[in-house]
């Protein structure tokens, strides 16, 4: 897939953004998707192919694997990315509206297209609120699906068609944990940016 689109709609949106909405943009491009893109994703690109057991039994160590991992780390990681960047989306599409309203009219409409108030403050605030449940949401599934935060060296599996408990190792569980801590690290620092610009547009 091509990350150019998101990289355009995040750089759209900075122009309407407050100075922690500028900050939230940085965080996710520069923290986020070049880290991604970069780093994370070669690092599990072969986590089925380097996922071993301790069993030669035909089916055994595909279904250990499904069951530790039924998600892959990276492709959900990818889908909170593409999740939490749409809400921005309603700011592009509302200041769009404002702008082929005030074509229609052939008279200025609004004070500044780039200025947050009214229906686009509106708009905005819905915005950040749907971008932070996403992120908590997001948060809860990662923790929920993987057992906690963590990855780790070895895991017991017992599910059929395995003929009893049989050792499985994870490749690179220490590098894959950094990034997961990463990960989870860059999640709450939106999740406080994104609350923060929320109480700075409240009470402004």
């Amino acid at each position: 897939m091509s990350w150019g689109f998101l990289r355009h709609l995040l750089s759209g949106v900075n122009k309407y953004s407050t100075g922690i909405g500028r900050i939230w943009v940085a965080v996710v491009f520069i923290f986020r998707l070049l880290v991604y893109v970069v780093a994370a994703e070669n690092i599990w690109k072969y986590e089925h192919d380097e996922f071993e057991c301790n069993i030669q039994q035909p089916g055994c160590e595909n279904v250990c694997f499904d069951h530790f991992f039924p998600v892959s780390h990276i492709r959900l990681w990818a889908l909170q990315l593409i999740v939490v960047s749409t809400p921005s989306l309603l700011v592009v599409f509302h200041v769009a509206y404002r702008e082929n309203r005030e074509k229609r009219h052939n008279q200025k409409l609004y004070k500044s297209p780039r200025e947050i108030d009214g229906g686009l403050l509106c708009t905005y605030l819905i915005s950040l609120i749907l971008k932070t449940g996403f992120e908590i949401v997001f948060l809860v599934l990662f923790y929920k699906l993987y057992n906690g935060f963590k990855v780790p060296h070895l895991v017991k599996c017992d599910v059929r068609p395995c003929p009893n408990t049989v050792d499985c190792y994870i490749s690179k569980p220490t590098e894959k944990m950094i990034f997961l801590y990463f990960l989870v690290a860059t999640s709450c620092l939106c999740v406080v940016l994104n609350l923060s610009e929320l109480s700075y547009l409240i009470f402004k």
